[in-house]
């Protein structure tokens, strides 16, 4: 088999080649405490969609920099006691789950929302307000202000601030959290569930947004990834602040969150996958200190196999 990154038995050693600011775990408490200090104000709008057996929302709520966040929230019409919920996130530039794709987890007596990433394809709100480029991948947006200007980080705790919104619904057990998704959705299922210590299940497959100086090296800053060499060739083209910007990036990679979760994590990643390469993601597994598991697909590139998704829903019904 032709190989596109390191063999196995070296990825699964790999253990990263960004750095990790030193204030690393102090900025993340920070923002978690300026995310708790804003008030939600969630509101559910019932929508009717078709389905028989579930009921439909479009729940709003604020987050930080007092943005505007959408997401779709689907319950069973019929259920008894507290439920489960799970959160969904989306790959880059898309937006939440259709309401049929949802209604495959209520029909087995789950809660569960999608939420709208800011400045993407749905109808969350993008607040701008940074100084430098919005031009092209969202961890470049912020890079030339302080680091709590990145918008990763806002989505980082976008995805944090949803977990909150749901939990606080007095049909929803708030022990029994499940996160999960692709690509950019699996980054962010990641970060939530590094930044929600009360998630129990997290479920990424070839997570985005770890390892940037990997992808870098790998002359892989393509696609997903074309910020790194946007930015460089037009707002450092001598890489004068190279080491800067890479630091910087450090406070929105997820492998440099791994150590903090808790979830029981359930990870696929494809080994011909170009867009988000194998040891990028293996730096985040490496790194993951819970009980996890990671499935691999030799053939596979940044795609999903459809016995992936079967076994995301087996494990998640676990909750």
């Amino acid at each position: 088999m032709p190989l596109i990154d390191m063999p196995l038995e070296k990825l699964k050693t790999y253990m990263g080649s960004s750095p990790k600011p030193a204030d690393f775990d102090e900025f993340w408490d920070r923002s978690l405490a300026e995310m708790r200090s804003i008030e939600p104000r969630p509101a559910y709008r019932r929508v009717e969609t078709g389905s028989r057996f579930a009921e439909c929302y479009e729940l709003t709520f604020r987050s930080t920099k007092q943005a505007v966040i959408y997401a779709k929230f689907v319950r069973p019409r019929q259920a008894q006691g507290l439920l489960p919920v799970l959160l969904h996130f989306h790959g880059l530039s898309g937006s939440s789950d259709s309401w049929k794709s949802l209604y495959a987890y209520a029909s087995q007596g789950y809660a569960v929302a999608s939420m709208d990433c800011r400045g993407q394809g749905g109808k969350s709100e993008d607040v701008g307000g940074t100084k430098g480029t919005t031009f092209s991948s969202p961890f470049s947006r912020g890079l030339d202000g302080p680091p709590e200007d990145l918008l990763c980080r806002d989505l980082f705790l976008d995805t944090a601030m949803l977990a909150r919104v749901v939990t606080m619904r007095p049909d929803v057990d708030s022990e029994r959290i499940g996160v999960f998704g692709g690509s950019q959705g699996g980054g962010l299922a990641l970060a939530c569930a590094a930044l929600v210590p009360e998630v129990k299940l997290c479920a990424p497959y070839y997570p985005y947004l770890s390892d940037y100086r990997r992808v870098w090296n790998m002359d892989l800053d393509k696609g997903a990834y074309e910020g790194l060499r946007y930015y460089f060739r037009n707002c450092d083209p001598l890489h004068e602040r190279e080491e800067e910007i890479f630091l910087k990036l450090g406070y929105i990679d997820v492998q440099n969150l791994a150590p903090r979760i808790r979830a029981r994590v359930l990870m696929g990643t494809g080994l011909m996958d170009t867009t988000c390469p194998p040891s990028t993601q293996f730096a985040v597994y490496n790194k993951i200190t819970s009980p996890k598991e990671m499935l691999v697909y030799p053939d596979y590139a940044h795609e999903t196999p459809k016995s992936h998704d079967d076994r995301v829903f087996a494990f998640l019904a676990e909750l």
